[in-house]
């Protein structure tokens, strides 16, 4: 009887938080098996891109043609993924972790997990979720302009600095989800 007490006692101390946690994780795992699922759709042995890598790719090349640059995708001949040319030089490839899906869907995690009203839930994850998705475009675009003029810098563009802004972006959207919209925002006296 003392251990269901503990148990209890616990459980109401630390139910927003196992709330949050047990939201978090089934959310994050059902989009990812759905997003696995749909990626299953394409056979990586015959090279195949998945649509909305496709779509990114080309959302960057529309956007860096909308500027006059010269810039055009090819598939490439051997991985599942698009050669990537600025000014006539291959300066990267676009494979399916280019498309943000798994950052968007992280994002789409969080969200839920720290509740709101139904309707702003559902249009914040849409706004927030276009957003990532114009930020990233926005990303990859300038990427290969900087790939091209900052050869050298590849490492330090792709691997900190992009990412820094991307996932900045989505902390600060979250920051805005929780103090503005949650359920467990601050409520004006």
């Amino acid at each position: 009887m003392l251990k269901i007490t503990i148990v209890k006692n616990y459980w109401i101390q630390y139910k927003p938080f196992l709330l949050f946690l047990v939201k978090f994780i089934f959310t994050y795992l059902v989009l990812t098996a759905a997003y696995q699922y749909y990626l299953n759709q394409y056979d990586i042995k015959k090279y195949e891109v998945d649509g909305f890598t496709t779509l990114v790719t080309n959302q960057v090349e529309q956007s860096l043609l909308f500027f006059n640059c010269d810039a055009h995708i090819d598939l490439h001949p051997t991985q599942p993924c698009y050669k990537f040319f600025y000014n006539g030089k291959s300066v990267s490839r676009i494979v399916e972790g280019c498309n943000a899906l798994s950052v968007i869907i992280l994002f789409i995690a969080f969200v839920i997990a720290f509740s709101g009203k139904i309707k702003n839930t559902i249009y914040f994850i849409i706004a927030g979720s276009l957003i990532i998705h114009i930020l990233n475009i926005t990303r990859i675009a300038l990427l290969m302009v900087a790939f091209y003029h900052f050869p050298k810098a590849n490492f330090i563009l792709h691997d900190i600095l992009f990412p820094l802004v991307i996932y900045g972006a989505v902390f600060i959207l979250w920051i805005i989800w929780v103090n503005k919209f949650s359920y467990y925002a601050r409520k004006p006296s």
